[in-house]
Parts: structure tokens; sequence; C-alpha cells
């Protein structure tokens, strides 16, 4: 990493600004990314929700802003102080630590967690870099298992030597701790649920079609989100998504896919626009003459959040369009489980290696 460029020089650029501005009998002046969804777009051209060029000025001498512009600092220093140290820390740790009485008063400088974490946010947009780069873990979920061999804090770890429960993917998961060594697979199979992934990795699906199979349980975290990114771009591997039919299911995709609107400053790092859907899909009910009684009957959220969706321009491509629509039509969901009605390994032995051999994607 090239030296301007790491985040502890980027934190003492922070803190000589607003030391020289002081010096200068300035007000000192953090200048910061708006996050808000005004500020918010959807590139059509590199698939991904970014933020955009508007910025906001958080000064010590607006009383409004007097309470953040010291959590700001005092956030940047702690950081400083713990990549000095070598160590990393939780954000519910940072918060402990930033949290003391102010002498002379009865205000403490941080009154909970619901205060910092949004300045840990400022600081990744600010400083254009990563919490994790930061040396602050963020929660750790997910597991990762085929050929793929890579060193984690200079541990050598054989994804296909993992047993049942494949490697846990930590929340650091860039260059400087996961170090990629040997990759033989073909594509990254992106699984939502957890019970799917062990069902696979139990049939050993990914030694069977020379790929790997990844969890993130659920909605993936950052960590997750990062390692696919970096097993795309770097690996040049293919990224297919399996989810439930429904609209939760398919939002977690679009996330994979072109970052959240949440986290907009990171999308580059955490979305992969060249992933593809898989499935599940309703038309699969009919494709593969899934029973009608292992469907769910949508509800009113569901079809709220299924009419939301179409309005996404992410969502407007004609395929997806389509499904949408025919899932409001039949009226009903399914979770991936449900292919299990069709016997235990069908996913595993039919499902799958038909859409993946047919390239039936969504995009």
């Amino acid at each position: 990493m090239p030296e301007k460029e790491k985040p502890e020089k980027k934190l003492e650029e922070l803190g000589k600004s607003v030391l020289r501005q002081i010096e200068e009998k300035k007000n000192p002046d953090i200048t910061l990314p708006v996050r808000v969804l005004s500020n918010i777009f959807f590139d059509e051209k590199l698939g991904l929700v970014k933020l955009g060029d508007k910025v906001s000025h958080r000064t010590y001498l607006n009383v409004a802003h007097t309470r953040k512009f010291m959590q700001t600092l005092m956030v940047a220093a702690e950081c400083r102080k713990i990549i000095n140290q070598g160590v990393t820390t939780s954000i519910r740790d940072l918060y402990y630590a930033l949290k003391r009485t102010i002498p002379g008063t009865n205000e403490n400088t941080v009154e909970d967690q619901s205060e910092s974490d949004p300045i840990i946010e400022d600081l990744e947009a600010a400083l254009d870099t990563l919490r994790e780069r930061l040396h602050l873990q963020a929660d750790r979920k997910g597991y990762v298992a085929g050929p793929l061999t890579l060193t984690d804090a200079g541990d050598t770890i054989d994804c296909t030597k993992m047993g049942s429960s494949g490697w846990a993917i930590p929340s650091n998961v860039e260059d400087e701790i996961i170090k990629f060594k040997k990759c033989t697979a073909d594509f990254v199979l992106v699984i939502e649920k957890d019970a799917v992934w062990q069902r696979l990795n139990q049939d050993k699906f990914w030694k069977k079609h020379n790929c790997l199979i990844l969890t993130g349980k659920g909605q993936p975290a950052r960590g997750c989100r990062r390692l696919i990114n970096r097993l795309h771009n770097e690996l040049k591997l293919p990224v297919y998504v399996l989810t439930d039919a429904d609209a939760w299911g398919y939002y977690i995709y679009s996330v994979i896919k072109q970052g959240s609107i949440n986290l907009s400053f990171l999308s580059d790092r955490l979305g992969t626009p060249g992933a593809k859907f898989v499935g599940l899909t309703t038309r699969d009910v009919e494709k593969f003459d899934i029973p009608k009684n292992v469907t769910i009957k949508l509800n009113q959220g569901d079809i709220k959040r299924a009419n939301e969706m179409m309005k996404y321009i992410w969502f407007k491509p004609n395929e997806w369009q389509d499904e949408l629509r025919h899932m409001l039509e039949v009226g009903h969901k399914l979770e991936l489980e449900a292919l299990s009605s069709k016997g235990i390994k069908f996913i595993t032995e039919k499902y799958l290696p038909k859409k993946i051999k047919e390239r039936d994607f969504l995009p």
C-alpha cells in the first residue's frame, strides 16, 4: 500500500489539518461527505450504488457541531493509538474506551454506542478507507469451503480441509491479513442460508463442481462481502448467488451485487457488479415441478416490498421486472429448503447443476 494511502497517515493528516487551523486562529473545520439519500445515486456504468460529491463541514465553534467535532477527533485519535499498538478492537470496545465524564461537568463524551458508531462511518467516508484498516472489527459471520489456500494472519488455511464447519470468514479480510496463495476453483457460489450451505458442503458440491461455496448466513457481513469482491476482482472468479425466492432474498443479492445505500461510500470495495443470480425464483416452481404445497403465501409486507423493489433502478432489467411481477401474480414465495420436497440431495444433484450448466441466471 502506498505510504500516503495508509490509514495511519490519513489519520495523522486529519490531526495536522485541525492543528494548522488552530495555529492560524481559524475555526477548526472537518470536511465530510454528505451521507443522506439525496446524495446517493446508482452509477449505471459501474453498476454500483455510489455516494455523490456533496460535502458538509463539521466546525468546532458551531454549537450544533461541537460535540460531534470532539467525538470525531476522539475516535480518530483512538484509532491511531490502536494502530500504533498493532492491535484491533471491536466497535463496542471502542465505545467504552471513549466514554468518560468531561472534567468539571456532568456530561459524558459519549452517552451510548449509537453516538460513536456513526462517527466511525464518517471517518471511513472522509478518509476513503475501511474501518477494518482502522483496526476496528465488525461482526464476523460466514463460512467458506472449496479449493482455496490462503494465509490468515500468517497461518496457512486449506479450505478443502475445514471439516463440516468450513473456514470462518473474519471481519478483516484485507490483503495485509488474508493473502490468497492458491485457488483452482471455477466459480464462487454464495448461498444465503447456512443450513443450505451445510447441505452443499456435506454433499461435497464444491469438490464435484470445482467451486467455492460461501455463506453469509443471511445478509452478509462486511467481511463476507469484501471477500466476495476480492475473489471476483483479484482471482477473476465468476460469482453466482443463491437465495430464497422472496423480496428479502432478492434484496440480499442486490446488496452483494451493487452495494447498499447505507454503505454507498464503500460500494467499490463491498459490491460485486459482475455477480449473477442463480436462483431460487418463483418461476422455478413450474420449471422444476416443485409441489405447490411448499410455497408460502405472500403477506402484505412481501407485496409492499416487491412493489418497492420494482421501482429500484437496479431491478429495472426486464428479467427482474418479469420475476417480481410473476411473484405478485402467483401470490407466493418459497424458501430454498422447499427444494428438499424433491429429495434431500435435489438441490446439489439436479437443481444447481442444471441452472449453472444452462447459465439460467438473472442479471
